[in-house]
């Protein structure tokens, strides 16, 4: 392993008294690494055997192989051993990720030194990672265990697919070894997380035992691969140098010349020394433009895209962790990787312009199916991390999809790689280059991040920019089903005018798009929705030619700014109705006419910069990008497709709607109630709409008032959850202020027939917008007035005043029965609980109640029949307010209310409460406060 000098030498100059072959750090790493995880496994299994098989669900025989993470971290000493040995096997580990960064820029020489500084900081965070979930087990901080693990695993796939890419082709043993190895690890993981999901999902036995399998398995794939590093090292040696010259060598010794072009610094070793604290520090502030600014990373993911996008898919397997933040951060990963890897493969594919207009034209083909399918699922995405089993969710089918989609990429890459001389991408040999730089770097992200943010915020959903232009009765607008085929079709049009870039960057095209913006911010329901289905084709059919621009600017600068100007953008769009809760949030106050003034002046940026360019494409005879004849035949394909089957589901659901019919048709009776559901995500941000229905349809509630309903903006996901309690219980629906109005939502649903409804923004000098509907409806052939609301926060007093007396001015002017279901933030018998039934001539439905803060129930004109107070359950923090009334012939007569309550055994049955939320109730709501309904003469 090692030889010592023989000859003295005198020379002042540096010189080696030592060689030593790489080869065996490689030997020394796997021996160590391998023992680690096998010995651990031994002795676990000797001393431990029945309780490292049992999992959370089942033990023996049921289950009877352990897990990595059982094996190595719950049990002494197994954990002891393998802690020791996986420490002995750092050293080694760190070596071989250094002595890979020189042998690839200094040796071999196959890629430059930036690809390869990329690659030691990769490898650099893997190992250190790696020490973070050895040494922190799950009994220890399971979060940050878990963390750990992630980060390891998500290194794994660019240190593998880095080193793959650097290997010298000269070797040809290791360059096979390594491919098997890759292939085999990532092949492994979608049986792998299958089997995961069979235990922890479908609680199946012994699904573990398999799942662990395949996770040995990864081990023994994860350090064989490393392990081939020795068959390129065979002849890659490192010097002892003794750097007084005062060593015994042979003449065969090398003096310091393993740096014999003086290409290595006397200060690398301190700078090397440094690098882990930098690179953990610079990976913490890393971002998308910055990875795709990196030339030799670029090119490989778009060279291997297909396992980008498989990684991606950690984004869709979220949904596993029941722990918000941790889908969150999973969530935001999954994206970030997607969107680098789509962004790596346009500006790469710009070599090959035909390659550019089919990505950018399958990139806003995924648009439309995104709408269609959220059409099927009531606007929601049935993978989304905010999906699981329970509420209608197909996460695992998504990933199977997902996975298979990944596969078909690789093996299709692969395939043309093959076809290609000495395995060059394809694009490189097409004749067409497209590559230099052009136009204005400025004016391409504008354009781009302008595009993105329009797409996200008004087109992500076929109802979105319906509910921004929604108005009260009649003049509603259209309805989600089936109008949203409309919506559709407005965007597949637009995506077959896409490949006309000099129409769809023309100066008329363009202000086609601003008058149509005009259009749908100026106006309201139909008016307004005409305007947005022009927008909406508009911004698809300008994508493949901004994106066009993108590409042929510098990555790094181009990227940045597009996605700071998107961010931007969607802050803005929060900001209009947060801001009260930011600092400067005042100057963003209800302006979504300043945020659409901007995103159309950077539209018309990119758009000047595309016109350019197009003008230079049709000089050079690339006009309409060249793309390959079959792509626009596909996307024609595709689209008539996607409008047909967006068409059967919007018809399918009409047929299946339920007609809207009063629970008790009987008595002329009534039950309302108000509930704040925090935009329908439960308290552990799963989509609750499932669970609101339920509970809705269980109290047999016939109107029903739901604050902080608006979720048609991008922090919500663009999600108009009512459909579908509209639709399977049979409710009319008024959505309340729309969202260009800048308030958080109140949202009606009605039994009964909407005669009329006004939608109010109450008085907010000082904090956020408050929303009400007034509404008449057509109860049993009585006119009966309701009003949903909202008030401002508990720090705006003043507010809160002037709301009250406003909603108190509407109630005491109306000739009708009536009845108050809202938010006003008071607690009884204060200034502004008078306010509200005092001046609003109402009475509240049991002043007795002491407890209340936020919601209240008022009425008129009508017998109080019960008032109950219904536990949240776990979808809010706020419970459900209920109360019970009867029409009456002359409603005068009971304009004013007498408080006389009776016990239930007095009331018929027909207008009881139903007894399923007595005691412990049923999904966590019960009857609580007063563990039963109050009852009352009149």
């Amino acid at each position: 392993m090692a030889e010592k000098s023989t000859i003295q030498s005198g020379s002042p100059e540096p010189v080696a008294i030592k060689r030593i072959g790489a080869k065996y750090i490689a030997y020394l790493h796997t021996l160590f690494a391998y023992s680690a995880f096998f010995a651990a496994l031994g002795v676990a299994c000797y001393t431990h055997y029945h309780k490292i098989v049992q999992n959370e669900y089942f033990g023996y025989p049921d289950e009877w192989f352990p897990s990595v993470s059982a094996t190595t971290g719950d049990r002494y000493p197994a954990r002891a051993i393998f802690q020791i040995l996986i420490a002995l096997t750092s050293g080694p580990r760190f070596a071989l990720v250094f002595l890979w960064y020189f042998y690839i820029t200094h040796s071999a020489k196959t890629v430059s030194k930036g690809f390869g500084l990329s690659l030691l900081i990769v490898g650099i965070i893997r190992t250190v990672s790696c020490g973070g979930w050895v040494y922190i087990t799950s009994t220890d901080d399971h979060l940050t265990h878990d963390i750990a693990m992630v980060i390891y695993l998500l290194c794994t796939l660019p240190w593998q697919v880095g080193v793959l890419y650097s290997s010298s082709y000269n070797n040809q043993t290791a360059v096979r070894w390594r491919k098997f190895l890759t292939f085999a690890f990532f092949t492994t993981l979608p049986p792998m997380i299958y089997f995961f999901i069979q235990h922890k999902v479908q609680k199946i036995p012994g699904a573990y035992t398999t799942y662990a399998f395949f996770e040995w398995s990864l081990i023994l794939y994860d350090v064989a691969y490393d392990a081939v590093t020795a068959i390129e090292f065979q002849d890659f040696e490192l010097f002892i140098v003794d750097k007084t010259g005062a060593a015994l060598i042979t003449e065969s010794s090398v003096p310091f010349a393993s740096n014999p072009d003086e290409s290595i610094s006397p200060s690398t070793l301190r700078i090397f020394a440094l690098l882990p604290g930098f690179a953990t520090e610079t990976y913490l502030g890393t971002s998308l433009s910055v990875c795709l600014g990196i030339g030799p990373l670029r090119r490989l993911i778009a060279k291997y895209r297909g396992f980008f996008h498989f990684l991606s898919l950690i984004g869709v397997a979220s949904y596993l962790k029941v722990d918000p933040v941790w889908r969150l951060s999973l969530t935001a990963i999954g994206l970030g990787v997607s969107l680098t890897t789509w962004c790596a493969s346009w500006i790469e594919s710009n070599k090959h312009t035909g390659d550019l207009e089919r990505s950018a034209l399958i990139w806003s083909l995924g648009l439309i199916l995104h709408c269609v399918v959220k059409m099927a699922w009531y606007t929601e995405n049935p993978i989304w991390p905010i999906m699981n089993k329970d509420n209608g969710g197909w996460n695992d089918v998504g990933i199977v999809l997902g996975i298979i989609a990944c596969a078909e990429v690789l093996l299709r890459d692969h395939t043309v790689r093959q076809k290609t001389e000495n395995g060059k991408d394809l694009i490189s040999l097409s004749g067409i280059n497209a590559t230099s730089q052009f136009g204005s770097s400025f004016l391409a992200a504008s354009g781009f991040g302008a595009l993105l943010f329009a797409l996200h915020s008004m087109f992500t959903d076929s109802s979105t920019i319906m509910r921004w232009t929604v108005d009260g009765y009649p003049n509603y607008g259209p309805e989600p089903v089936p109008w949203g085929v409309a919506t559709i079709a407005a965007l597949a049009f637009g995506l077959l005018l896409a490949p006309y870039r000099r129409l769809t960057t023309s100066i008329f095209w363009y202000l086609v798009g601003c008058g149509a913006c005009v259009v749908f911010y100026s106006y309201s329901a139909w008016t307004a929705y005409y305007g947005g289905l022009v927008l909406g084709t508009y911004f698809v059919s300008i994508a493949p030619a901004i994106i066009r621009g993108i590409s042929t600017q510098s990555p790094f600068k181009t990227l940045f700014s597009a996605f700071m100007i998107y961010n931007v953008l969607c802050l803005a769009h929060v900001w209009v109705v947060a801001y009260e809760f930011v600092p400067g949030g005042v100057y963003a106050r209800e302006r979504t006419d300043a945020i659409l003034m901007v995103l159309m002046a950077l539209t018309g940026l990119g758009v000047l910069n595309a016109h350019r360019q197009a003008s230079l494409d049709v000089r050079k005879r690339l006009a309409q990008f060249h793309v390959l004849k079959y792509a626009r035949s596909m996307t024609r394909l595709f689209v008539v497709g996607l409008i047909a089957i967006s068409a059967v589901i919007a018809s399918n659901r009409v047929s299946k709607a339920k007609t809207p019919v009063p629970y008790t048709t009987t008595e002329k009776s009534f039950t309302a109630a108000i509930w704040t559901i925090h935009f329908a995500l439960d308290n552990d941000m799963w989509a609750s709409e499932n669970r609101m229905r339920d509970a809705i349809r269980d109290l047999e509630l016939d109107v029903v008032g739901l604050l902080e309903s608006d979720t048609m903006r991008i922090i919500m996901g663009n999600r108009d959850w009512a459909q579908s309690i509209a639709e399977e219980l049979g409710y009319y629906v008024d959505f309340g202020p729309a969202s260009m109005k800048h308030t958080w939502g109140c949202l009606m649903l009605s039994k009964f027939p909407i005669l009329k409804s006004e939608h109010h923004l109450l008085p907010s000098p000082v904090g956020e917008l408050a929303c009400a509907i007034h509404a008449t409806l057509d109860v049993y052939g009585q006119p009966v007035d309701f009003i949903v609301s909202h008030n401002g926060q508990d720090e705006n007093y003043n507010d809160r005043i002037q709301q009250t007396t406003e909603l108190a001015r509407i109630m005491r002017t109306s000739p009708n029965p009536f009845v108050f279901l809202g938010y006003v933030v008071t607690k009884p018998r204060q200034e502004i609980y008078h306010l509200l039934f005092d001046d609003g001539d109402m009475n509240d439905i049991d002043p007795t109640d002491w407890d209340r803060w936020c919601e209240y129930i008022g009425f008129r004109g009508l017998r109080r029949i019960g008032y109950a107070r219904i536990s949240h359950g776990g979808i809010t923090d706020t419970e459900i307010q209920s109360g019970k009334f009867q029409l009456v012939q002359n409603p005068k007569e009971y304009w004013t209310a007498q408080y006389n309550r009776i016990p239930e055994t007095q009331v018929p049955t027909q207008l009881r409460y139903p007894s399923t939320f007595y005691g412990t109730g049923v999904r966590g709501h019960r009857y609580h406060v007063f563990n039963e309904p109050r009852y009352f003469e009149n």
